[in-house]
């Protein structure tokens, strides 16, 4: 059940385009990963499987509320509103008090009107959150609140213009700005540090919600959710179904996984609203029709059905005022009754289903089988108490390398990869998911059995008291450190009661640090940390969507003391083995997936919906296809087409003078330690220290970098590598990263563990490293399925400059290849394999290129100085293995088309790259507004239902189109060349265009960060070159951006000339019709 995001265009996160595309615009160069999390029915987050649906767009339209300076109070002298001041706003007071955990007065408020609730939570975070949600089961498949999440973003009767969101975007300092939808629930959230334009975001999307255009605007419907298209003119030769809604789902049916997600939801909730896909099926889809649409939003999205949350240090009193403006307008409704999800009765018998997904002809079917199982775990919703010791039992069992549950099903030789969904608990009814991939369907019993008698072994020997102990202080780590990485801290309390973030966490994909660095205009590679309030608000949701009390998420300390003290009277035997009889080995209500591979079932599913289309076209007059021609030429039209300037000008937003001046300043002192130069930055971490150890790679053997991302990982120590250009030097720097944190005080643990990790572990586990490359070898085989851009942006950096070919080795299809040969050797050669990785420990860890970065309040800091001596002390002084040397090493430049026979049908990539450096041109921070306004605009208008993009790397100087999803290959090429002409012929930027496409850049520029994050991004840029003078030159560039230079910009592109380099990733079928246009433009090389 994964959540989808709506958010346009915007942020190159791990959300999903909205506009017209769904999958999220990667982040420029490599998109991050992130976390992508797949749409609809049940997604992998590792700790929670839910259907939250990341939608976004981005729109805008009329003033927002007036809002002077002196309506703030400061953050010191806040008052929590008193039952006068609530009254006077139409509110009464539910509950309130002090949430220690959060550090944050809490107060739980009713609208006496409507009946909407309201959580306020003041405390001194700048990163303010705003969020509104609406309890939304469906009905049907239809995809109708997907659909419905999505369009009213796109304008609203405040702001008439479909590019409200976009415009908002671009005058905003958001540090979060998007919505998504779960299998029973939409959350719109915002979150700024600046609360001028906080209140911006709140007004434009209060209005949105509630008095969306699209519910007024048939074409809105038709592009978001699904139309005929007709390819032909006046009378269309053939039909076919379109919508961004529509072709994301067809997508997304066609992948193995959601396929088995889906089927595992809707086998497990037959008899409630689980047991739609409420993000759509594209079978459904096109029986939704707009006055269906047009009266679900009357019904549900009203504030009689709305949960709304603010956090953070702004007045809350304010906060009542401007909800006051929109509450009472209304009056109250039924929606509560109709909205309450009825809980799925337990069964009395398993269930087993079969189900069959596409798969390509070239492989051996017998081994691809998946199985999954799957139990409902209760009939109502748990306490906090058994969720964190379900929560803990889940990370025994599943969370690390040697968890039981894991270590079982990896080792038994019966698979090609884990299905860990473990524990997730975002729904009114908890459950747990387990299964493998590349599995033979002779051995499917053979996995039940063992998932049995594995649970049948933990319930009678239970656990380790050490283990138990590692995890129970995991958990409590996680929740106290409430580290929300790339999600504002705020939205974090608020799912916190929608479920499973406090035991989940967020992870960064650390192999992405290598090749994700061209995010932004210096080069660094910032994390992008959502506000903390929004992940406290998703975890608050989560329960107080079901009528629970939205306070009692967020207070994990009692019942975390009260179980540690019951294992410690009892026995960690004596809670955990009765929970496991309950929830698994007595538990009925057990439902078994098997997956079995069907190399038809494309062909098959494309001639159905041929057989559909052409009796619907078949029953149609003359004059309605050809009304039907000229309606799909309008909804072209309508996403070309620009909104009026006045319009555009009512949309709120900052101006120059509200944006600082000098970049954000991350405290940073260079010292040394025993001939090690140590990096120190003194920020206020609440308690813990983070750090980071790097080695110089230059020493290793190229034929050994593959080796690299498999070299180690363990528990809380990540190790990975990263490679960048590096400002004014052709060779790049490549580095193995150490990274690791720890309890202030404990600093002495944290260097002995890594010590320990990098000298200490030996290479002799040959099963176990086979199921770590297994893992990767399936990651890597869905990233070039799935995200195909990421490898296509990989192979052209490879061909353009040494740190792109550095990070292919170690990222790329090149790198797939590896794992593929490296597979087989590891039974026949073994003990080499193992040398190999001893080579690259003795080429890597020692004193010589060593760099420490440590992040923490001063006194942590000195405190720590001596256990990083004795730390140092320990490694060798020099390696031992002679100096190598890769330097120029790339790929011959060229065009390369990467086949996969098993892509599904609307998944095609495509780009285009040079390197702009080689045209003479000097770097100039306009460039960065530049190719942002290029998205925001040329790119995001022609992609119309699919996904495209462009990036310009400042260290290499490469410049990238990008496109994913369903592009017409032929067409996105041509497109990336149009830019040239765009930027001359077609711009219509004027001066408040370009100031907010300058507030835009400077809002990445300064992408929130928590403190763990600044200290990391100052090393990176320390390790890149970057300096404080440089920072502040691309700021002043960036600022004095004029419109003169985005024709220079246009001349440089030009002169790139015949420098380009191109890489497609799709299907033969794709690749054959593109070659009938451009014969032997591509070189093709099969991948799967």
């Amino acid at each position: 059940m994964d959540r989808r995001s709506f958010l346009s265009r915007k942020l190159p996160l791990r959300c999903f385009a909205t506009s017209s595309t769904y999958s999220s615009r990667p982040s420029p160069a490599l998109p991050k990963r992130r976390r992508h999390v797949p749409p609809s029915l049940s997604s992998g987050l590792r700790f929670n499987i839910i259907n939250r649906h990341f939608f976004s767009s981005l729109s805008s339209s009329t003033p927002a509320t007036t809002i002077k300076s002196s309506d703030f109070i400061a953050a010191d002298a806040v008052e929590i509103p008193n039952e006068v001041v609530a009254e006077k706003f139409g509110f009464e007071k539910v509950s309130e008090e002090f949430i220690g955990e959060c550090s944050s007065r809490a107060i739980l408020l009713r609208h006496k009107k409507t009946g909407a609730e309201v959580m306020s939570l003041s405390n001194d975070d700048q990163n303010k959150v705003f969020g509104i949600v609406f309890r939304t089961p469906p009905k049907d498949s239809s995809g109708i609140f997907h659909a419905l999440g999505r369009s009213v973003l796109l304008g609203s009767k405040k702001y008439p213009l479909t590019g409200t969101l976009d415009q908002l975007s671009n005058g905003s300092l958001h540090t979060f700005l998007d919505a998504f939808t779960y299998p029973d629930r939409t959350c719109f959230p915002v979150a700024s540090p600046n609360t001028k334009d906080f209140y911006n975001l709140v007004d434009v999307y209060l209005d949105a919600v509630f008095f969306p255009y699209s519910v007024r605007d048939y074409q809105i419907f038709q592009k978001e959710a699904w139309h005929f298209g007709a390819k032909g003119y006046p009378v269309p030769e053939i039909l076919s179904y379109q919508g961004a809604v529509l072709n994301k789902m067809k997508g997304l049916y066609a992948q193995p996984d959601y396929i088995l997600r889906r089927a595992s939801q809707q086998a497990l909730f037959p008899d409630n609203a689980y047991g739609f896909d409420s993000a759509g099926d594209p079978k459904v889809i096109p029986k939704l029709t707009f006055e269906q649409f047009k009266e679900f939003h009357q019904k549900y999205y009203h504030p009689s059905n709305a949960r709304i949350w603010f956090y953070g240090d702004d007045d809350p009193t304010e906060r009542l005022r401007i909800l006051r403006e929109y509450f009472d307008m209304f009056e109250a409704s039924s929606a509560p009754n109709e909205s309450k999800i009825e809980p799925q009765k337990l069964f009395s018998e398993p269930v087993r289903i079969v189900e069959k997904y596409p798969s390509g002809d070239g492989c051996d079917l017998k081994k691809k089988h998946m199985v999954c199982i799957n139990w409902l775990l209760s009939d109502k919703p748990l306490d906090l108490e058994t969720e964190i010791t379900l929560g803990i039992l889940d990370h025994l069992i599943l969370r690390t390398p040697a968890s039981p549950l894991r270590k079982a099903l990896l080792e038994n030789g019966l698979r090609e990869a884990i299905i860990d969904g473990g524990v997730e608990d975002e729904l009114l009814q908890p459950q747990f998911s387990i299964g493998l991939k590349g599995v033979s369907g002779d051995d499917i019993q053979k996995v039940e059995e063992l998932i049995t008698d594995l649970f049948v072994k933990l319930a009678e020997e239970g656990f380790e008291t050490d283990v138990v102990e590692a995890s129970m202080n995991a958990i409590e780590f996680s929740l106290r450190e409430n580290n929300t990485q790339s999600f504002p801290q705020g939205l974090s309390l608020m799912l916190r009661s929608i479920g499973k973030l406090a035991k989940e966490g967020f992870e960064t994909d650390a192999l992405e640090a290598s090749t994700n660095k061209n995010e932004f205009p210096n080069g660094e590679n910032n994390t992008k940390p959502f506000p903390r309030g929004l992940s406290l608000m998703l975890r608050s949701v989560g329960k107080w969507i079901y009528d629970l009390n939205p306070i009692e998420p967020l207070k994990y300390e009692k019942p975390l003391m009260e179980l540690k003290a019951k294992i410690a009277k009892e026995g960690s035997n004596a809670v955990f083995s009765p929970l496991i009889g309950k929830f698994f080995l007595n538990n009925s209500h057990r439902v078994t997936i098997e997956m079995q591979p069907d190399p038809l079932k494309a062909s098959r599913d494309e001639d159905a919906e041929r057989e559909i289309l052409e009796k619907a076209k078949a029953s149609m007059t003359l004059n309605d296809l050809h009304e039907l021609s000229k309606a799909a030429g309008q909804l072209v039209q309508l996403r070309m087409s620009l909104d009026p300037q006045d319009a555009l000008k009512s949309v709120p937003s900052l101006s120059l003078l509200d944006l600082p001046k000098e970049p954000i300043h991350v405290p940073s002192e260079v010292g040394d330690i025993s001939g090690v130069k140590v990096l120190q930055h003194d920020l206020c971490t609440d308690g813990f220290l983070y750090s980071e150890v790097v080695f110089n790679m230059r020493s290793l053997k190229e034929e050994l970098l593959p080796l690299v991302p498999l070299f180690w990982k363990t528990g809380g120590i990540s190790i990975y590598p990263f490679t960048s250009s590096v400002r004014g030097q052709q060779d790049p720097c490549s580095y193995i990263i150490v990274r690791g944190k720890v309890i202030a005080g404990r600093s002495e643990d944290l260097f002995n563990m890594i010590n320990f990790v990098l000298q200490e572990v030996q290479f002799t586990d040959q099963p176990r490293f086979k199921q770590f490359v297994s893992q990767n070898k399936a990651r890597m085989e869905n990233t070039l399925r799935c995200m195909g851009h990421r490898i296509a942006g990989a192979r052209m950096n490879a061909m353009l400059n040494t740190a792109g070919w550095i990070s292919e080795q170690m990222g790329g299809a090149s790198y797939l290849e590896y794992l593929r040969a490296l597979e087989e050797k590891l039974d026949q050669d073994w003990a080499g394999v193992s040398s190999s990785l001893e080579e690259i420990r003795r080429s890597l860890i020692s004193r010589n290129g060593c760099l420490v970065n440590m992040t923490a309040d001063g006194r942590t800091l000195a405190d720590s100085e001596k256990h990083v001596s004795k730390f140092l002390d320990w490694l060798p002084s020099s390696s031992s293995v002679a100096a190598a040397s890769w330097n120029g090493a790339r790929f011959a430049p060229g065009n390369e088309a990467i086949l996969v026979p098993t892509q599904p049908e609307n998944n095609k990539y495509i780009g285009k790259a040079a390197n702009l450096y080689d045209t003479g041109y000097q770097l100039d921070g306009n460039a960065c507004v530049i190719s942002k306004y290029i998205n925001d605009t040329w790119m995001s208008d022609c992609s119309l239902y699919q996904g495209g993009y462009c990036v310009f790397d400042p260290l290499s100087g490469v410049f990238s189109f990008l496109s994913y999803d369903q592009w017409d290959l032929e067409r996105a090429l041509e497109v990336f060349d149009w830019t040239v002409g765009f930027l001359r012929r077609e711009l219509y930027l004027n001066d408040d265009g370009l100031t907010r496409a300058i507030i835009g850049t400077i809002r990445d520029v300064d992408a929130y960060q928590l403190p763990d994050a600044k200290g990391y991004s100052s090393f990176l840029r320390y390790l890149r070159g970057i300096s404080e003078e440089d920072r502040k030159g691309e700021r002043e560039e960036i600022l004095s951006t004029s419109l003169e230079d985005f024709e220079e910009f246009a001349s440089v592109i030009e002169a790139v000339k015949d420098k380009w380099v191109s890489v497609a990733v799709a299907r033969p079928s794709a690749i054959d019709c593109l070659e009938w246009d451009l014969p032997n433009y591509f070189q093709v090389k099969k991948a799967l």
